[in-house]
């Protein structure tokens, strides 16, 4: 805040005094609202807690004679619907109140709530076979019940993965072979000489929700492909476009995403052999109000409370996370012949991004999964050119 209406000395030939103050403005409005989103959160956790409406909600249920699949699809999904209502407001704000006022909102009130009666149906299939695989394995497994469950668990993940970009993510948004021309040419280049096989480069319409902008790349194997927002080609000169895929293909190049897989697998892992003891301890369901131990019941609290463990374990996370992103950036230079694009794009992505030039170190410890600009610029400078 000190330094709220002076641009830092590291920015100051690349980002105009207005932009940075609309970038501080952005950052606290953000910042204040997800602060009260998070005392919400608690708030619904703690009333949860002390009312007993979710043991009330299973007795209801348990009073209808259900089957134990149906019963616990009921309760899950009746469960995952209050809290979208509770969460709907805070979403509603954000996006009409603080992404409208800063110029980033390009979506409406039909689309915004289009997009969710199309997340419910898919909500409700992955749920149902969820449900289905892990009631199987608790049924037709034995004392090791939680192994086969984690085993489950983990081809569904690895289908996700797969199946996400072609069969999901199209149906929210159009995906586009990039066209014939210099920037195709440029982009497919540098996929060859670093060895990334993959199913083609997509131009996504990002922008028909937000004016931010990305890229990345999805799925597995054989069925990797290239996604590039339409916002990022209309804001970075191809070069600038060269480095940013040259990024994220250094996140594969150094096998990052299936480190980040393999730790995601042990640590269910670890969470289901907890589960696996915690659903035969009948007092921790009855001081939740909950009759009788239940799989569904189980699964709601670790839901419920994934949010702020994964908050209180979120530095370490991130740690492992920003030493990607050094190293993603180090393959991007070697690619691209020097550090020079890669500072130009991020200094863009920045300012059209309105992003926090001057977190707080403490903050952007906790909090961060990418280094902040000016020490990314900093390893940049590093580089050699």
């Amino acid at each position: 805040l000190k330094n709220k209406d002076r641009v830092p000395e590291a920015f100051i030939d690349s980002i105009d005094k207005k932009t940075y103050r609309r970038s501080v403005d952005y950052t606290l409005r953000k910042g204040r609202f997800g602060l009260l989103s998070s005392l919400e959160g608690r708030a619904l956790v703690l009333i949860v807690l002390f009312t007993g409406a979710a043991g009330a909600l299973d007795s209801l249920l348990t009073s209808w004679n259900l089957p134990i699949y149906w019963h616990g699809l009921l309760f899950l999904g009746l469960s995952s619907a209050v809290l979208g209502l509770v969460g709907l407001p805070s979403s509603l704000y954000s996006r009409f109140v603080i992404e409208e006022e800063f110029g980033f909102n390009t979506m409406g009130a039909r689309a915004f709530f289009g997009d969710i009666l199309k997340q419910l149906p898919i909500g409700i299939i992955i749920l149902m076979l969820l449900l289905a695989g892990l009631y199987a394995a608790l049924a037709w497994t034995g004392l090791w019940w939680w192994l086969a469950a984690w085993g489950f668990w983990t081809i569904f993940q690895l289908l996700m993965v797969v199946l996400y970009p072609l069969v999901i993510a199209p149906i929210f948004n159009k995906f586009e072979p990039l066209p014939e021309g210099s920037l195709k040419e440029r982009l497919s280049a540098l996929a060859a000489r670093s060895d990334f096989s993959n199913k083609g480069i997509f131009v996504m319409d990002g922008s028909r929700r937000s004016r931010h902008s990305n890229a990345y790349f999805t799925g597995l194997g054989k069925f990797r492909r290239i996604v590039i927002y339409d916002t990022l080609i209309e804001s970075l000169e191809e070069e600038e476009l060269e480095a940013v895929l040259a990024h994220e293909i250094g996140h594969w190049k150094f096998g990052h995403i299936r480190k980040r897989l393999l730790v995601s697998f042990i640590s269910s892992l670890g969470m289901f052999a907890l589960v696996g003891v915690l659903l035969n301890w009948k007092p921790l369901f009855t001081a939740f109000g909950f009759a009788e131990p239940s799989l569904h019941a189980l699964l709601f609290w670790i839901i419920f409370f994934s949010s702020p463990i994964s908050a209180l374990l979120s530095p370490i996370s991130n740690i492992w996370s920003r030493k990607h992103e050094y190293q993603a950036d180090r393959f991007a230079v070697d690619q691209t012949g020097g550090g020079q694009f890669m500072k130009g794009a991020l200094l863009k992505l920045s300012k059209d991004n309105l992003s926090n030039l001057t977190p707080h170190p403490a903050y952007s410890f906790w909090h961060y999964s990418h280094p902040a600009l000016s020490e990314r610029l900093g390893a940049l400078e590093e580089s050699p050119a």
